[in-house]
């Protein structure tokens, strides 16, 4: 970093970094979210913060990292799947991450998030398994189903929204 550049801002303080710098940052950013327990994994934050971010608006318990088909079990027994997307300018689809097993009985509710470029909620809500079987759609070679998490999901029967409580709940 030149020290005689004027860094008003964070985004130019950011620009100024070598790419060394910028990956070293990266790393202590990933470790910081680790060690407040908003992350658990060292893999993209999306789904992590997603699950946080349910999890503390609902008092779910999150399951074990290696748990299959659901990620948080709710004080009466209710699982849920969750997933969160980034919407950002370099892309903007909705599809959630795959949707392994679908049919195998493992989640009862998705609870699926859509945050903005810079993370914040946008979109959240609560869907009911049979409606997420109806609208998704099986994917061969990675045997599993997408989901389109679409303006129309939050107009759907059953469907809560709960776009509040998950932004209330980001630290």
């Amino acid at each position: 970093m030149n020290p005689t550049q004027n860094l008003d801002s964070p985004t130019d303080r950011v620009k100024a970094l070598s790419v060394a710098e910028l990956l070293v940052l990266h790393a202590q950013i990933g470790e910081e979210l680790r060690d407040r327990g908003v992350v658990r994994s060292a893999n993209n934050p999306t789904g992590d913060l997603a699950e946080y971010l349910f999890c503390h608006a609902f008092g779910w318990q999150q399951a074990p990292n290696s748990e299959r088909g659901y990620d948080a079990t709710g004080a009466d027994g209710t699982r849920y799947q969750i997933k969160g997307r980034r919407i950002h300018r370099r892309n903007k689809s909705r599809q959630l991450s795959a949707i392994r097993d679908i049919n195998g009985g493992h989640f009862d509710v998705l609870a699926g998030v859509l945050f903005d470029d810079d993370f914040n909620v946008m979109k959240a809500a609560l869907i009911p398994i049979a409606f997420v079987i109806e609208r998704s759609t099986f994917i061969a070679h990675t045997n599993s189903n997408k989901f389109m998490l679409r303006d129309d999901v939050w107009n759907a029967p059953g469907v809560r929204d709960v776009t509040a409580e998950i932004a209330a709940a980001m630290p």
